[in-house]
């Protein structure tokens, strides 16, 4: 995952005569901070990482999902959009503060940004890695209603003491049996971080999930 050392200033930009909404006040502290948010959200699967810092986030992305994107997304690292992303201010934000490039096909992303989860493609359509190169898969950033009122499951693996419950609101119901399939092809396999409002929650390859 790359952090991005440089952006835009605070104040508004235009791009073709839309104003953008701005990135982070400081680029680079802020960043740092998100990345190791986002290594112990990853580390801790299931635990609610609060973000300690926000801004106006471009519609539809919550504030943590921008934050996110800002510090893992660059010009390096081709990235797809769900269509309510495409269709908001999103699009031309990131185009703007990380020179992203933005691609239609799922199979070839290392980031899908999705901010509409129940019209989520299926999880076997993104890149799942190579046997011997297997961080050559997707990493899926999903923003989310509610990581405490949608339907009890229960997670287990590296990083979580015996389990942790989990009731994350706002997922296609073939969500967790496409997981299962996913978990299956370790160590390939994509990789999830969850969003919801201004705080994270990942959910690496290795976790193993009861629906």
């Amino acid at each position: 995952m790359t952090v991005i050392s440089s952006a835009p200033s605070m104040r508004p930009v235009s791009s073709g005569g839309t104003s953008l909404k701005p990135g982070f006040a400081d680029p680079v502290f802020d960043a740092q901070g998100v990345f190791r948010a986002s290594l112990v959200a990853t580390a801790y699967p299931g635990r609610i990482v609060p973000l300690d810092r926000t801004f106006a986030a471009p519609r539809p992305f919550s504030p943590a999902t921008a934050a996110l994107c800002l510090t893992l997304l660059d010009f390096e690292t081709p990235a797809w959009l769900d269509r309510q992303a495409q269709s908001g201010e999103a699009a031309s934000w990131l185009r703007f503060h990380c020179g992203l490039p933005l691609i239609d096909e799922t199979a070839t992303a290392r980031f899908a940004i999705v901010t509409d989860p129940l019209n989520l493609p299926r999880l076997h359509e993104f890149a799942s890695g190579e046997i011997e190169y297997p961080d050559r898969s997707t990493t899926l950033v999903i923003q989310v209603q509610s990581f405490t009122d949608g339907p009890d499951t229960t997670w287990t693996g590296p990083g979580i003491k015996e389990s942790a419950g989990v009731a994350i609101d706002g997922l296609p119901s073939w969500f967790w049996s496409d997981w299962d399939l996913n978990s299956e092809l370790y160590p390939r396999g994509v990789d999830v971080i969850f969003t919801c409002g201004n705080a994270l929650m990942g959910l690496p390859r290795t976790i193993k999930v009861e629906a």
